[in-house]
């Protein structure tokens, strides 16, 4: 469409996209969880996975593969800084693991990565991209912690309304779909601002996979790795997806709404491009996890 046609119009789409994308996701996010449970080292050693290790790894794959291409570098580093999503949560439980424990690194990391990252991208990549260090804050409150607090009031309101049981049983499940059609929207107005480019370097788009492969796949072997030494099974489990799985929903709105038109897009296009690699990995790690951490029945605790 953007080879087409001016596709400057679809910039007034972005915010709206990107509520609809942020919100309804936020209305299943138990923020209360963080409260609950002693996994203490748990929580703590996957947070420091996800900012003491995750993002220089990235920022060194963006150097490496993107040198020329700052704004794409900083699509990566965005996509390292903003850790876990509902995925961590879905994915822990189709393997098996420590469900409690995941959503707490979802809640903990969503809110670590909001405040986190103006400065890790001002910090990194300030000196080759001018970062809007007020603007970022400002729109990380307005699609991150809007989102959360309108989210939380409107479980609350909802469960009061038609009881607990109804809402998890028949209208809990209904939100991920709306959340999904606000990602196509975001991808499909990036991929229209870059249209043109895309046309004229097609395999642009494809060498962003190399870079996005090895940093999803030594993030794989080092969280597996620390989770077989220090954790039981479950608690393992959860801190492969809690520092594996990236919120890109949410690096996706921040590159768009941040630094907008172009830039923004140009940004979005590696995240999107993640979306590919994420699932198809977490998926095949689902049908590698027994082999790995041994079957659920037959695993013994180990404290944590």
């Amino acid at each position: 469409m953007g080879n087409l046609t001016n596709p400057a119009p679809l910039k007034a789409w972005i915010i709206p996209l990107t509520f609809l994308m942020v919100y309804p996701m936020m209305i299943n996010l138990q923020v209360q969880k963080v409260l609950t449970g002693r996994d203490y080292k748990l929580q703590l050693i996957t947070q420091l996975i996800n900012f003491a290790i995750v993002p220089f790894f990235a920022y060194g794959m963006g150097r490496m593969f993107f040198a020329d291409r700052p704004l794409v570098a900083l699509g990566l580093l965005l996509a390292s800084l903003l850790p876990t999503s509902g995925m961590t949560i879905s994915w822990t439980g189709f393997a098996r693991g420590n469900l409690s424990a995941a959503v707490k690194m979802t809640v903990i990391g969503l809110i670590l990565g909001s405040i986190a990252t103006p400065f890790y991208a001002k910090w990194l990549m300030g000196t080759v991209i001018e970062i809007p260090l007020a603007n970022t804050f400002r729109q990380i409150a307005i699609i991150v912690f809007l989102p959360m607090i309108l989210g939380v009031a409107t479980r609350l309101v909802l469960i009061r309304i038609v009881g607990a049981d109804k809402y998890n049983k028949n209208l809990r499940q209904k939100f991920p779909a709306f959340s999904t059609l606000g990602v196509l929207g975001v991808v499909f107005v990036a991929m229209a601002l870059r249209a043109e480019d895309i046309v004229q370097r097609p395999l642009s788009l494809l060498s962003f996979l190399v870079p996005l492969a090895i940093l999803y796949t030594g993030n794989f072997i080092f969280s597996t790795f620390i989770g077989k030494a220090f954790f039981n099974r479950g608690d393992a489990i959860a801190l492969v997806y809690g520092t594996v799985m990236r919120n890109l929903s949410i690096a996706l709105a921040v590159a768009l709404t941040v630094f907008g038109g172009e830039q923004g897009a140009e940004i979005a296009l590696i995240i999107a491009m993640a979306y590919i690699i994420q699932v198809q990995a977490a998926a095949w790690y689902v049908k590698l996890t027994d082999r790995i951490f041994g079957a659920a029945e037959q695993v013994q605790p180990k404290t944590s």
